[in-house]
């Protein structure tokens, strides 16, 4: 059987004019310890599940903690929301880094096309932080990061790897894919360093100020971070590649388009069930 944050024992209980049964005691304990005063006893007829075959032990196990102990006591359960949260966010990403190449005009001003999907991924990140907790949500910042590392480097390989002579376009495609390696570099540390601000931030929110409101805690959390992921970004991608005019108008127009992106996305937010992220 699995080990799960609880103990298990079978006891001998006596009921009145009954024979003795075993009987199944959980016990929970947030910190670890068995102290009295946090310490959650339930008792349950143990038969049907110690002489149960060990893949029905775990079954019933998990049933029984589902429906009596809180929640911060049932083991870690990647579930399907959780699966495509994390993939969503990723994706997102990986197509922002990629579309990045491209320098928009929006009535006038510069900006580069990623930045229409990217500010997504703040309302993703929070999902993620509501629905696994905040550790998780680190992991999956910096996993990502990884992956859009690994995806650059794979790109500037296939961008100077000998073409085929029947490919005429091997100048055309380095000239776009080229400047994917510094456009994810400089994405990598933006992400790392205004998500993980995003993050405390959003779990300072909820453990100093309320757990209530979940649409103050997103806007609250993004409109610091927004403004540094683009001023990071902007700057580490752009900067001596194009004018500096050009690159003011490239921060500029992320920042608003983020904080719009932000606000409409906010009832995504209620997608997922509240938990418990005071941990």
């Amino acid at each position: 059987m699995p080990c799960y944050i609880l103990a298990c024992t079978a006891v001998e209980v006596p009921p009145a004019h009954a024979p003795r049964q075993p009987t199944l005691v959980l016990t929970h304990n947030s910190t670890g310890e068995l102290q009295e005063k946090s310490r959650i006893s339930i008792k349950v007829n143990a038969r049907e599940i110690l002489d149960s075959p060990q893949p029905k032990q775990e079954s019933l196990m998990k049933s029984l903690q589902k429906k009596h102990l809180p929640g911060s006591a049932r083991p870690a359960e990647f579930s399907s929301i959780a699966i495509i949260l994390v993939a969503s966010y990723i994706a997102a990403q990986m197509l922002s880094d990629i579309t990045s190449n491209k320098l928009g005009n929006l009535f006038g001003f510069a900006i580069d096309m990623g930045t229409f999907i990217y500010p997504i991924t703040f309302t993703l990140r929070d999902l993620i932080h509501k629905k696994l907790g905040k550790d998780k949500a680190r992991l999956v910042i910096i996993v990502a990061g990884a992956i859009n590392m690994l995806m650059a480097a794979y790109v500037y390989f296939t961008a100077f790897f000998p073409s085929h002579n029947d490919f005429v376009w091997h100048d055309a495609f380095i000239g776009i894919f080229a400047l994917t390696p510094r456009l994810v570099i400089a994405s990598i540390i933006a992400e790392i360093a205004s998500e993980l601000i995003d993050t405390e931030i959003y779990h300072w929110f909820v453990t100093r100020i309320t757990g209530r409101h979940q649409w103050a805690r997103v806007l609250v959390s993004n409109s610091v971070s927004v403004p540094v992921d683009s001023a990071i970004f902007t700057f580490a991608a752009f900067a001596f590649t194009y004018s500096w005019e050009v690159v003011l108008s490239i921060f500029l127009i992320n920042v608003i388009i983020k904080y719009i992106v932000t606000v409409v996305s906010i009832p995504m937010i209620y997608l997922v069930p509240e938990k418990n992220l005071k941990k």
